[in-house]
């Protein structure tokens, strides 16, 4: 399993495309920095392709004032479940 980090948003931004064409069937994607806005239900449709996989970091939705914002779908983590993410991976991606 490969963790893809995405710190860009959707809506200004195509990494999104880019890092979730690469994904593989078991690979999961973190949305950090701004790519938490990815995270909101008018902009979750872009991670639709890989349900149950997608997860946002919470430090950085509270730092936009988003936190309680998220589309339900989407997997809340703190800086430990980023952590633990990390540790769970083959390899880490970063998309910028």
């Amino acid at each position: 399993m490969k963790l893809h980090i995405v710190n860009r948003s959707p809506a200004s931004s195509q990494v999104y495309a880019q890092a979730v064409t690469a994904m593989g069937p078991d690979d999961r994607l973190l949305l950090i920095e701004d790519g938490v806005q990815g995270a909101l239900p008018q902009l979750v449709r872009y991670y639709e392709d890989i349900p149950g996989r997608l997860y946002v970091l919470r430090e950085d939705l509270e730092a936009r004032g988003l936190l309680g914002r998220c589309d339900g779908s989407v997997l809340v983590v703190d800086v430990d479940g980023f952590v633990q993410l990390t540790e769970e991976a083959e390899q880490t991606v970063s998309w910028y």
